[in-house]
């Protein structure tokens, strides 16, 4: 056997003794996380997905996993709690986010003035660059994250963001026929 193949044959023994580990740990403790994971949630479903994160965390981590039955468990259950408060954060901030930016009920128009404000506000994102509109549309249209966009259109989400905010402000001053500023 040269040296290469038998470099090759250890890092295979590694990756199947690594996988043979995660699995013995999956079927150890799924039980018990999906316990503590649909406690700590909304849904089934919820908490489900919860568990597949933590042990997703594990595969891509494997040697961060301690040995023993108590320290594996104890490192999987604080990823989850932490997996957990993550997902409390974000359900805050959108919450919050949603409050904030909320519609305020409005009577109902007639559909003349919903033609114009309409034919207004699609003049207004004609007159904004490309990559600008691009971002508007996909963010407040769509619905897609910052860093979703920024992934899609190969820039930073502080780049994202900047446009973001610049194309409010254009957009908003267009539609009040103030004109467009850069």
């Amino acid at each position: 056997m040269t040296g290469e193949a038998a470099t090759v044959a250890t890092a295979n023994h590694e990756t199947a003794a690594a996988g043979d580990r995660l699995g013995t740990l999956f079927d150890v403790h799924h039980q018990r996380l999906y316990r503590l994971a649909r406690r700590m949630s909304r849904s089934a479903e919820e908490a489900r997905d919860l568990v597949q994160d933590t042990f997703l965390r594990a595969v891509r981590a494997p040697e961060s996993v301690p040995e023993g039955a108590s320290a594996e468990e104890a490192w999987l259950v604080r990823v989850l709690v932490n997996l957990c408060r993550d997902r409390w954060r974000q359900t805050a901030t959108r919450a919050r986010l949603d409050r904030t930016t909320a519609m305020p009920v409005m009577e109902p128009v007639d559909p003349e003035a919903a033609i114009v404000a309409r034919s207004v506000v699609w003049q207004a994102l004609a007159a904004l660059d490309p990559r600008r509109r691009a971002i508007l549309v996909m963010h407040e249209l769509e619905g897609s994250s910052v860093d979703v966009i920024a992934r899609l259109l190969g820039v930073t989400s502080v780049t994202v963001r900047w446009h973001l905010s610049k194309g409010r402000r254009q957009l908003a001053a267009a539609v009040r026929g103030e004109g467009s500023k850069p």
